[in-house]
């Protein structure tokens, strides 16, 4: 039998493809930036920070955090859009930087839906609406009855202006029928303690802020802002029950990474961390935060982000909030 030689470089050729191949889709090839666009301690932190830890036991290689807050979460968010897209920054976003600020301010340093490249959606937490001891009401509709009976003599508190409890308020407020007035705090902390001292009457804030001081008597949880009830508070009713359809505001994070990543090393930075979240001990740590875990397809978060800016517009408009 003949043997045909076959030049070395022809082998290279042949095999190189599927080589480099291989390489592209290896994440990570090194030390990884995990953006965070809060300060430390805020729930995307937290959940960075956990979800970061596991990554690096699976995947062998560091992630390190990086905070960088400011601009109601723009700018952390800018720095993964302006990043390279080699699959070494990866960050955590949110309802804010991943869109409604587009609506609530008059420019912004990136376009959410061109310059950044949706991931996996990672988790939500449900909101709760809580109101003073002094106010006298112990469920939605009492609450509803006196604040029409009272239009405008009420107050609520905030954690921002087109903060997700700023929003869920107008939205309550829209849905009712009623009337409140908006007075902006630094943070839930803060909020909490002006709703406890009755210097504001009610307040939407993650459960996670609220429970502990209600659990204390200090403050009463009338309703959760979720679809159906929360599997941390399965005595809380939720709008739709004290007979409100439509009032529904979870705290969501999401992952993102540069637009220009290439597709292969988005869809192993989406596994891994699918993976990672999913697994028992992450599942158990953010549960003690009373955060729940909730994965998807990039494609299934792009449409739910552009699903969330038209629902949320409306509420921004109705409530005649203007963009600064």
């Amino acid at each position: 039998m003949r043997s045909i030689a076959v030049p070395f470089a022809a082998l290279l050729a042949l095999v190189a493809p599927s080589s480099l191949s291989a390489q592209t889709e290896a994440w990570p090839s090194g030390t990884v930036k995990f953006i965070v666009p809060f300060a430390a301690g805020a729930s995307p932190d937290i959940i960075a920070r956990i979800v970061g830890e596991k990554l690096q036991q699976r995947t062998g290689k560091p992630f390190i955090i990086e905070n960088r807050p400011g601009a109601s979460g723009n700018t952390g968010t800018d720095v993964v859009a302006r990043a390279p897209g080699d699959g070494m920054t990866i960050g955590i976003s949110l309802f804010g930087p991943m869109g409604m600020n587009t609506v609530l301010m008059k420019s912004m340093p990136y376009d959410p839906f061109k310059d950044i490249a949706p991931v996996t959606m990672l988790t939500s937490q449900p909101s709760v609406l809580a109101v003073s001891n002094e106010l006298g009401v112990n469920t939605v509709g009492e609450l509803i009855a006196l604040l029409k009976k009272n239009p405008g003599k009420y107050n609520y508190a905030s954690i921002g202006r087109g903060s997700l409890s700023h929003l869920a308020m107008e939205l309550i407020a829209a849905k009712s029928g009623t009337e409140v007035v908006h007075v902006v705090f630094g943070g839930s902390p803060q909020a909490a303690q002006a709703v406890m001292q009755n210097d504001v009457q009610m307040t939407v804030l993650p459960a996670v802020s609220v429970v502990p001081l209600a659990s204390d008597g200090k403050m009463k949880i009338l309703a959760v802002t979720e679809p159906k009830r929360s599997k941390f508070l399965p005595n809380v009713p939720t709008f739709a029950e004290a007979g409100i359809d439509g009032v529904e505001a979870s705290a969501w994070n999401a992952l993102i990474a540069p637009p220009s990543t290439p597709p292969a090393i988005l869809d192993e930075i989406y596994k891994q961390t699918a993976a990672a979240i999913n697994e028992p001990d992450v599942i158990a740590k953010l549960a003690a935060q009373m955060i729940e875990v909730r994965t998807s397809t990039p494609k299934e978060m792009a449409q739910f982000v552009r699903d969330e800016m038209t629902r949320w517009g409306v509420v921004v408009k109705a409530a005649k909030i203007e963009p600064q």
